[in-house]
């Protein structure tokens, strides 16, 4: 069985027969390619995600490089929040806001971002990025999840513990709904344009899940999420939900709505799958750090996660995002091992 590279990463999306499981990595277009630098030293972040040109040459570096089944569009979770003029700036500790989350009045300017005319520069990069890859190669689209994108909002930038948010939620439960069920609109809405403009599948990143208690995550995240895949349940291509911290709220993510669940190295892909069954695809989990290590390592590493999934229903990945020190030699020597499993 012969199948092309997207080809084989949507029917692993759909749990069919694959001939070796399809591999791409999050952050495959990043600061660790020395192409990207380059690009990266004469324009802005900003520049280059608003840039259409610029964001299809970034997102096609890796696949120049590496053996890779799907590209993803070079974009950023926090579209929304900049759209509705929350002021996104990245430093060395990460983005932060100038405008954070204050109130009625960030709700109303939220619920005014049309996402057809604000964030069109995204569809304008995956309709570009459709016609230098299809039909051979998979694009991803995606979005940040609603309880991540509160977060970042109402915390002004990272956190370790969300304590803001919670807080709003607890004392104000009305007004964190408000906002979060207005994040999941403009998320699904984003989705939608990306598909419409030519993705094959589309992904929600919830990376700050993992810092809410099962109680917090069933009241705060879970209830918006499903509202994303809810109002985006009539497109027809596999949705995927990546939870960092998937091991606490691995089986509650499960009922978001998503085909697909990705998830990060805090729970063995075998442990995952017996939690969810043998129909519920996979994508992840390889440790990032893993890359850092000998290559004959990274490739037991790769045949131990294939023999934990059986290979079929898994969408080889890292459980989170490559980092600037990874060297580009260790991601091609995980995504060869990956290719070789055929």
């Amino acid at each position: 069985m012969s199948m092309s590279s997207r080809e084989r990463l949507l029917a692993a999306c759909r749990n069919q027969p694959v001939d070796r499981p399809p591999v791409w990595l999050m952050r495959q277009a990043g600061r660790y390619l020395p192409e990207y630098r380059e690009v990266r030293a004469k324009h802005s972040f900003w520049e280059m995600v608003r840039t259409p040109e610029l964001a299809v040459e970034v997102t096609l570096q890796p696949l120049r490089r590496y053996a890779v089944d799907a590209a993803i569009v070079f974009s950023d979770i926090l579209v929304v929040p900049e759209a509705m003029g929350a002021g996104v700036v990245y430093g060395k500790g990460g983005p932060t806001m100038t405008r954070p989350f204050e109130g009625e009045d960030d709700i109303a300017r939220l619920a005014d971002v049309d996402v057809a005319h604000s964030l069109s520069y995204v569809g304008g990069a995956v309709r570009l990025l459709s016609e230098h890859i299809h039909p051979e190669l998979a694009l991803y689209g995606f979005a940040g999840a609603p309880l991540t994108l509160a977060a970042y909002m109402v915390e002004g930038g990272p956190s370790k513990d969300l304590r803001n948010l919670k807080a709003l939620a607890y004392r104000d439960p009305d007004m964190a709904r408000r906002l979060l069920f207005g994040l999941a609109d403009k998320v699904a809405d984003l989705l939608r344009l990306q598909v419409e403009a030519g993705a094959d599948v589309i992904q929600v990143f919830d990376s700050w899940a993992g810092l809410l208690t099962p109680d917090d995550y069933s009241a705060l995240a879970l209830p918006a999420v499903r509202r994303v895949f809810a109002r985006v349940a009539d497109l027809p291509v596999p949705k995927v939900l990546y939870l960092r911290g998937a091991a606490s709220h691995l089986t509650k993510a499960a009922t978001a709505g998503a085909d697909v669940l990705s998830i990060d190295q805090s729970i063995r892909l075998d442990h995952a799958r017996a939690l969810l069954g043998p129909e519920v695809p996979l994508q992840g989990n390889m440790d990032a750090a893993e890359l850092l290590g000998p290559h004959d390592r990274i490739r037991c590493q790769v045949q131990d996660q294939a023999a934990q999934t059986g290979g079929r229903g898994w969408i080889a990945n890292l459980g989170q995002g490559l980092v600037p020190d990874i060297p580009p030699d260790g991601v091609k020597a995980y995504v060869d091992a990956v290719v070789e499993l055929g």
